[in-house]
């Protein structure tokens, strides 16, 4: 296969103007059979998306083939071609059950985007900015837990959110740092807790401003820490989560290569207003935003691709935001030698946006998909 006339997304340049080919499911320097004309378009490398929850009625959480499959099948169409659900704070039961879940689901999967890690938000959080999480199943930080749930899911578990102020909480970075990525998150702690954590080896902020202090000027809290360490910080765009300002800011005090966007979406993503389930607990959907009975956000119900159009939408350039959508999950999952770029020999997973950003097809595994 033959990508012809589209601006090519190149991690270092920018968009460039020139062919891709595909041969044997790879990105090749040279390929044959059918040309595909994409004059006009940008052609950018599939999509990552390390945390979200569900979508189409399915949720991670549940622990459900049909549903994780339901789940992988939804994020190709949209551009998403590698998947790292996320689980909830469930109990030790169905945190054991979605990690057999997703093991399973890797070994015989035959559609759908590629599952390339699983994403435990929770349960080693904090009851005070437990925010859409149920309360009744946070626990201490317990790293025997956390590297048995890494075994049930045949090593599919990459990342694990962590309050840093939680008892032993810089023990269990220190104990599993080289197992998976620690993700500081649903935290009430202070910058000095935060950069502990990030001193020990935490490498990440989950949704970054979300259920954690805010960043004051003489309390920078857990996002002064990350501006002060070199983790990456994931940011939702979906324009509920956090104000077009500060999204521009977070770019600009992060740097292109440190800010990951996700798109932390629910069930309900990708269905109609009403009632749905997280988690254990009812939230309700109306329009672009999610709640919890009391108020609370609940999630987005914006898919990955949304959210790095709507970056655009509020001022961040296309390059800049495929970059974080792109690039710096499947670096920050270890997957960026075969994902997230149109390298020679990467697999070619490929999407193409018209030149208004709307979706105009999805190359997987080099075939085309619409």
């Amino acid at each position: 296969m033959k990508l012809t006339g589209g601006r090519v997304f190149d991690p270092q340049k920018g968009f460039v103007d020139r062919d891709v080919y595909v041969q044997d499911g790879l990105i090749a320097q040279q390929g044959d059979g059918e040309s595909l004309d994409v004059s006009g378009c940008y052609v950018i490398p599939g999509l990552t998306d390390l945390h979200f929850h569900g979508c189409q009625g399915a949720d991670f959480s549940d622990g459900d083939a049909a549903g994780l499959q339901t789940m992988a099948d939804y994020e190709l169409s949209r551009g998403v071609t590698q998947i790292c659900p996320a689980g909830m704070t469930l109990d030790v039961p169905q945190l054991e059950k979605i990690c057999r879940s997703a093991a399973a689901h890797k070994a015989n999967a035959s559609s759908g985007a590629d599952l390339v890690g699983v994403n435990l938000e929770g349960p080693f959080l904090s009851q005070a900015k437990k925010g859409a999480q149920n309360g009744a199943w946070i626990r201490d930080p317990d790293p025997a837990l956390l590297l048995r749930l890494k075994e049930l899911s045949g090593g599919l578990v990459k990342l694990v959110s962590l309050a840093p102020e939680a008892p032993g909480a810089v023990d269990f970075i220190q104990r599993v740092r080289d197992e998976v990525t620690v993700s500081v998150a649903h935290t009430a702690c202070n910058y000095d807790q935060a950069l502990a954590a990030f001193d020990a080896g935490a490498k990440q902020a989950t949704h970054l401003f979300n259920a954690m202090n805010p960043f004051a000027h003489r309390d920078p809290g857990p996002v002064g820490a990350a501006s002060d360490s070199d983790c990456r910080v994931e940011l939702i765009c979906d324009g509920v989560h956090i104000h077009p300002a500060v999204i521009r800011a977070v770019f600009k005090l992060f740097g292109r290569d440190r800010v990951i966007i996700i798109s932390d979406s629910l069930r309900a993503c990708g269905m109609p207003d009403g009632q749905y389930e997280l988690g254990g607990q009812d939230i309700f959907v109306k329009g672009p935003l999610a709640t919890l009975a009391d108020g609370t956000i609940a999630g987005s119900i914006t898919d990955l691709m949304g959210g790095m159009v709507r970056a655009v939408h509020f001022g961040i350039d296309l390059h800049t935001a495929v970059t974080a959508a792109a690039v710096n999950p499947a670096k920050a999952l270890g997957i960026y030698d075969r994902y997230g770029s149109l390298e020679v020999g990467k697999i070619a997973n490929i999407v193409v946006l018209n030149p208004n950003l709307s979706l105009h097809s999805v190359i997987f595994h080099g075939k085309l998909e619409s």
